[in-house]
């Protein structure tokens, strides 16, 4: 064959390899309201810098003729860049195959992230299938399991984003389970083990896909799910956002950018924000734009667990990741969600090189029977264990109280933070006035005449001796009371002094955290 013919062949499984399950599949894919692979990544990544690899991979049988082989399999797999840093992507194809999780595909997604590991770069998996193929049997588990063991490898090497755009079934779901960010599209995009049919078959319980695995169940009220947007555009928009706050690899630092926002900025107007009375709530998220660069922040896992309030941001164009409690919700108690939500986002940001600012409001753990039988003892104590695990800098600020074992969980000096400030307001003490008395005092508060004014006078004696942040000043705790109008300034100036930190833990194969 002339070597002209050879390339016009090779233009020509390439550009089949390009239709996917062909035309009419696309335009099916379209009149879903979604995306073709191809048009996704181009999407995503800077114009003209994606390299497809393994476009013609394929499982070669010797009695198909050369019309019947789907060259490339139902995935698409390279590199690009995104905002100039390189990134490595696979896009699973729904028009062929439904995107089914073949032999072929495993191993073409498998080599992307053997690549990804060995340069040291993000791995995005725009995920769109509905699950194992199952006509190929053990060779399309096989091919799970070895997506599974690379996620388990890379994890807190490179970020890993999974991008839900369509179903995500069975065993699917698994690998971006395991990846740091799962983002959704709301209508378009599920993810569950077993669909409404067999759950109804087996357990009677009648529901829908979107009810049972949508963008919204899973931002809301699972938590699997860290992002949702209404649209395909609007999430990959978030992808290049979030990575914008991070590192390539946990050996770089995040990128430092030039925000134009002085570091030292007063914040003149923040107390007219936090109310001195600890029973009126206010929106953390208005501190935290004043603390943070030109108060941009992105939230993760925005709609669940919303006592508690998790971000990533910048402050004198560094990254860092915020945690705070959220009085506009249960008044920002810990809890069984909030707990295992502020937990991974900690553990996230150690394994990345991202410091930790922690602002504090908490009136303890939320009691009743339903947390203590969910667990609450073990998913508290995944909070604990992050902030004393964590190495990179961290730094606390208590705004109005800490209250009992939560002030403890909550980035205290006892788990290792490097500096905490507090606000004169600040209330130090195993739990507020109004509780304590009942129990200091009981008995005399029911011996008195006036039981009601004896309670308000021990109460009233209660705070002026116990809550306030000096007692905690003196002991250390406490390394100093600042005017909250200096806050951003404080935390600018001691990430400054923290840049060159350096702590290891005890040599170990790993600890045993409480899953």
């Amino acid at each position: 064959m002339p070597f002209e013919e050879k390339l016009e062949y090779l233009a020509e499984l390439k550009r089949r390899a390009s239709l996917g399950g062909g035309q009419d599949r696309i335009d099916a894919q379209h009149e879903r309201g979604k995306m073709t692979a191809r048009e996704r990544i181009a999407m995503l990544v800077d114009p003209g810098t994606f390299e497809e690899i393994d476009a013609l991979a394929v499982q070669w049988d010797e009695n198909e003729s050369d019309s019947e082989r789907f060259y490339g399999d139902a995935v698409v797999t390279g590199w690009g860049k995104v905002d100039g840093r390189l990134i490595y992507l696979f896009a699973q194809d729904f028009t062929l195959f439904g995107g089914s999780l073949s032999e072929v595909m495993g191993e073409k997604i498998s080599k992307l992230m053997d690549l990804a590991l060995k340069t040291g770069a993000p791995v995005i998996g725009l995920n769109d299938s509905g699950g194992a193929r199952i006509q190929e049997g053990v060779g399309s588990l096989a091919g799970y399991g070895d997506i599974f063991l690379r996620n388990v490898r890379a994890s807190g090497v490179i970020p890993q984003l999974s991008v839900i755009m369509g179903p995500c079934a069975g065993g699917a779901v698994y690998s971006p389970a395991i990846t740091d960010f799962i983002f959704m599209v709301e209508g378009t995009s599920q993810m569950y083990i077993t669909g409404p049919d067999v759950i109804r078959s087996v357990t009677g319980e009648d529901t829908t896909f979107e009810e049972l695995g949508g963008a919204m169940s899973h931002a809301a009220k699972s938590g699997v799910a860290h992002f949702a947007a209404p649209t395909e555009q609007e999430c990959l928009d978030q992808v290049r956002r979030l990575l914008s706050f991070l590192p390539s690899n946990n050996m770089e630092d995040p990128p430092t950018v030039d925000t134009g926002d002085d570091p030292s900025r007063r914040i003149d107007d923040i107390l007219d924000i936090v109310p001195d009375d600890d029973s009126l709530p206010y929106d953390v998220r208005d501190v935290i734009e004043r603390v943070v660069d030109n108060g941009d922040f992105i939230e993760v896992h925005e709609s669940f667990a919303q006592n508690m309030l998790v971000a990533l941001g910048r402050i004198g164009g560094h990254t860092v990741g915020i945690v705070a409690n959220q009085p506009m919700y249960l008044g920002g108690v810990l809890d069984i969600d909030s707990s295992r939500k502020a937990a991974r986002f900690v553990r996230f940001c150690d394994s990345f090189n991202i410091p930790v600012v922690t602002l504090v409001d908490v009136p303890g753990y939320l009691p009743g029977i339903a947390q203590e039988y969910g667990g609450v003892i073990n998913h508290g104590a995944k909070l604990l264990y992050a902030y004393a695990e964590a190495t990179v800098p961290k730094i606390t600020v208590i705004t109005r109280k800490g209250f009992g074992g939560a002030y403890d969980a909550m980035g205290s000096k006892h788990l290792g933070a490097d500096v905490n400030y507090a606000w004169p307001g600040a209330a130090i003490a195993v739990m507020g006035g109004g509780q304590a008395v009942n129990i200091i005092n009981r008995r005399e508060i029911q011996s008195a005449a006036d039981p009601d004014a004896t309670r308000a006078e021990l109460v009233a004696d209660y705070k002026r001796r116990i809550e306030h942040p000096y007692i905690a000043a003196a002991k250390g705790y406490i390394d100093d009371v600042i005017d909250p109008r200096e806050t951003r300034a404080k935390i600018a100036h001691a990430l400054d002094m923290l840049r060159s930190k350096a702590e290891s833990l005890p040599a170990k194969k790993h600890g045993n955290i409480p899953l």
